[in-house]
Parts: structure tokens; C-alpha cells; sequence
């Protein structure tokens, strides 16, 4: 099961918005005979790539087992049932780390495997596997991608200075990481203020993937300027909204961008609907890069699973701006609570990856 994660880590940047998934196939003598992960959307899965692999080399894979670190899909989607082809295989047994969410399938794949005579067992790796797919799991089970915050600041928090410069804080080296994860994301989000601000591209740059992210942008009062960067997105820009200006409307639509209408009672982009929406648009991690504004509204209302810091080793003092505006708090106890995942040195700078308490337990 350990190969077959690893080999699911290798579909990390490609797979959106189907779940990372890695294939090994062992002999009864302990030989590996295949081995595979999931392609691009529309592409082979896993178990169809271990499966040529065994093929490519020579190997007989009737009566071997199958380590798969989630369900076979029992549907017809882009691609065939992956449970037909194990057993069309021969395959003795299946080992699958997770039953797989997605009500499709939820169970059915290894019914059918049971029903052809196949040896089923369920539960090595799962953490793992629901570890690297949580943003999978979080579209099936909750109907909201998994949000994922990320800010780059001073060790005292400031993201800008007074003046609005901020380019830049951090390194190299975390600008690189930030991009990686910028990769593995199916929707950037950012606010029209950044866009005003920055121009930014949002797209990936500093490391390898064959696919980019869609980019989002929440623009209440439709002020996306038409010659904004990432109306030039090559995966698409969805424009969120609250405003009824036809005109603009048409404009941005001419430009390819997906403009839609979403307002809340105060007039504004309703941020909960946009992440069912963007659910609905097959988004499993939602990747947020924007200014304090944005990141406030959505901390405050309670939508942000994840915050992705990178820290750089400086003090850049007072009259600057922050991470989030929101607050000011009247106790300590209504401080957000986060329980960190991980920190690691990139260069001179941090990156801490801290998760709101409890959210990973839907």
C-alpha cells in the first residue's frame, strides 16, 4: 500500500477534479507486476495503468492482488468501471485503503468485486489516501471544496507595507513552494482588491505541471478591468458578482469569462453559495491567494479549512497591513483555534500549514 500512495503522490498536479489514486499489483511470490496512477480527467485510472504496466512487462496478473488506495469505480464516467477490468483481469484480490465517497460508486466497486469471486479487504492506508484527497472527500461528503488559505508576511504578520508594497516578502524558495501548491489546486481564489492592486496572473510558474488552475475572482460591483491577467486564464476565470450590469456582463463574457450572479442580502457575493457552486463545478481544493479583505470575510464566516503561512525572518512594524481583517475580538476565546500540520524551513523563511480544529473530521 505504501507503493501504491507513492504512486498516487505522483498524480498530484493532474488528476482534478478526480481523486489522486495509485495501482500496485503483487504476485502471490511478493513480486511487483504493475504498477500505476490516475491520468488526466478523461484519462486511464489507476488500476487501467497497473494493469498495462503488468501487460507491457510480461506479467500474468490472474490470481495476483491489486492494492488500490481507493474503491474501484463501479460507473460508467469518462472512463469504464475499474472494478470490471480487475476482475476481467483475473485479479485474486483487492486491497483498497478507503470506500470511495462519491455516491456513485460508495461501496458498489467492491460489491461487485466480492460478487465475481475477488477477495476484498478495506482499510491500509486510509488515512493516508483521505489525507492526500481531502479536498476530494470534503466535494462528495460536504458539497464545499476544502479551502485552503495562503498569506506571505513578516513574522510580525504585515503581508504590505502603508504604501501597498510587498513584493517581496519572502524567498525564493517559498515563492517556489507557494506555486506547488498552487499546482495541486482545481480553483484559485482571489478578490477584485488584489486584482486593482496587482494585476496578478495566478498561474503557476516555478514548478512543472501539465495542468492549470481555474481562477475565480469575487467582484461584487464588477470592476474587473477587461485587460486583468487573469481574464487570460487558460483553464477559465469565473467572476462572482452581486452586480446586474448587463454591459460588463457581455463584456467579460466576450473575453471567455464565466460570470456568476450571486448576491447575499447586504449586496455583496454570497461566499458560502460560491463554494457549493464552485463544488458544483468540480472544484476539491479551493486555493485562496488575496488581500485582507476577502481573507477576513472569509474567516469570519467560518469558511477557510486550512491557512498556508509563509514566514519570512524580518519585523515590518506598525501602519502596515495584515493577514485578515476581521476582529476585534473581546476575549481570548473567540480567537480562531488552529492545530498545525506542519512546519518546515524553505530558505531563510517558514512555512507553517495550520488547519481550524476539527475540520477535517466530516
Amino acid at each position: 500500500m505504501d507503493l501504491a500512495l507513492a504512486q498516487a503522490v505522483t498524480s498530484m498536479f493532474r488528476t482534478s477534479p478526480n481523486p489522486r489514486v495509485g495501482c500496485v499489483i503483487i504476485s502471490s511470490q511478493g513480486m511487483l507486476l504493475g504498477q500505476g496512477s490516475t491520468q488526466q480527467a478523461g484519462g486511464p485510472h489507476a488500476e487501467i495503468m497497473a494493469l498495462r504496466d503488468a501487460a507491457a512487462r510480461g506479467n500474468d496478473v490472474h490470481g495476483a492482488t491489486a492494492y488500490v488506495t481507493l474503491e474501484p469505480c463501479s460507473h460508467h464516467g469518462r472512463t469504464g468501471p475499474c472494478c470490471d477490468a480487475l476482475i476481467a483481469a483475473g485479479i485474486g484480490k483487492v486491497v483498497g485503503a478507503l470506500t470511495d465517497p462519491n455516491p456513485q460508486v460508495a461501496g458498489q466497486g467492491f460489491e461487485r468485486l466480492r460478487a465475481a469471486g475477488v477477495q476484498v479487504e478495506v482499510g491500509p492506508g486510509a488515512a493516508e489516501s483521505r489525507e492526500l484527497n481531502i479536498g476530494f472527500f470534503s466535494r462528495m461528503v460536504r458539497g464545499t471544496p476544502w479551502v485552503r488559505l495562503k498569506a506571505a508576511s513578516s513574522l510580525d504578520g504585515v503581508t504590505a507595507l502603508h504604501n501597498g508594497q510587498s513584493q517581496w516578502i519572502t524567498s525564493p524558495a517559498a515563492r517556489a513552494d507557494g506555486h506547488a501548491w498552487r499546482a495541486r489546486a482545481c480553483t484559485i481564489l482571489t478578490g477584485i482588491g488584489t486584482v486593482l492592486e496587482d494585476n496578478p496572473r495566478l498561474n503557476v510558474r516555478d514548478v512543472q505541471t501539465p495542468r492549470q488552475p481555474r481562477i475565480a475572482v469575487v467582484d461584487s460591483k464588477l470592476d474587473l478591468p477587461i485587460d486583468a491577467h487573469v481574464l487570460k486564464a487558460p483553464s477559465g476565470c469565473l467572476v462572482y458578482t452581486a452586480s446586474q450590469n448587463q454591459a460588463k456582463i457581455e463584456q467579460l463574457q466576450a473575453l471567455g469569462a464565466t460570470v456568476v450572479d450571486m448576491p447575499n442580502a447586504a449586496g455583496k457575493v454570497d461566499l458560502a453559495a460560491m463554494l457549493r457552486d464552485l463544488a458544483r463545478r468540480g472544484t476539491n481544493e479551493l486555493h485562496v491567494e488575496a488581500g485582507f479583505k476577502l481573507n477576513g470575510s472569509l474567516i469570519r464566516e467560518g469558511l477557510v479549512d486550512e491557512f498556508l503561512f509563509y514566514q519570512a525572518p524580518k519585523l515590518l512594524g506598525t501602519g502596515a497591513m495584515g493577514i485578515a481583517n476581521f476582529g476585534p475580538l473581546d476575549a481570548l476565546s473567540q480567537g480562531l483555534q488552529l492545530e498545525f500540520q506542519d512546519v518546515a524551513r524553505l530558505g531563510p523563511d517558514l512555512r507553517v500549514v495550520a488547519r481550524v480544529q476539527g475540520r477535517s473530521g466530516f
